[in-house]
């Protein structure tokens, strides 16, 4: 049976998931873990710092560019319509890949619902696995979520992270 290796932190727009992606990243590196993010933008991010070689040699027409150093790189290349699947596949080496949105994907998720941000899920139910939030209690009990789907404090990251562990590394 192949290990499940990606999980997903959605929510709507300012909703706080770089935020907890960051905090989950410290914890399972304390813990050992290789963990890597992928993250859609739909507004055709700019990849690379103006004033560099690498950014001038696209803007120049480059369809793709390459930096590396002892320790790193980073590859630019122009292709329409890649999938989080086929990007996946550049850390084979992973123990879990976070995805930061897709919320409509039938990928294992956490939903992050904050006060005065988003009151209900608008998450595919089909693999929502938790809610985090600052709801309180009755705002709690509001949401037209699924039954069997806990709640997780927003701001305990610690707990959220072994969920993820103990649901997906057992």
């Amino acid at each position: 049976m192949e290990r499940k290796r990606i999980f997903a932190i959605s929510g709507v727009k300012n909703s706080g998931k770089t935020t907890l992606i960051c905090r989950l990243l410290e914890i399972f590196k304390d813990k050992g873990l290789k963990v890597a993010v992928l993250k859609h933008d739909g507004h055709d991010f700019v990849p690379d710092v103006p004033g560099t070689d690498t950014y001038c040699q696209l803007q120049s027409g480059a369809y793709g560019t390459a930096v590396f150093s002892a320790g790193k790189y980073m590859l630019v290349k122009q292709q329409p319509q890649i999938s989080e699947k086929e990007l996946a596949e550049f850390f084979p080496e992973a123990d879990l890949i976070l995805l930061e949105g897709f919320k409509y994907s039938t990928y294992p998720k956490i939903e992050i619902i904050r006060k005065g941000n988003s009151a209900e899920s608008v998450c595919n139910p089909e693999k929502l696995m938790a809610i985090a939030t600052n709801l309180d209690v009755e705002e709690r009990d509001a949401l037209s979520v699924l039954e069997n789907v806990p709640f997780f404090e927003l701001d305990n990251a610690e707990c959220i992270a072994e969920f993820i562990l103990s649901d997906y590394f057992r």
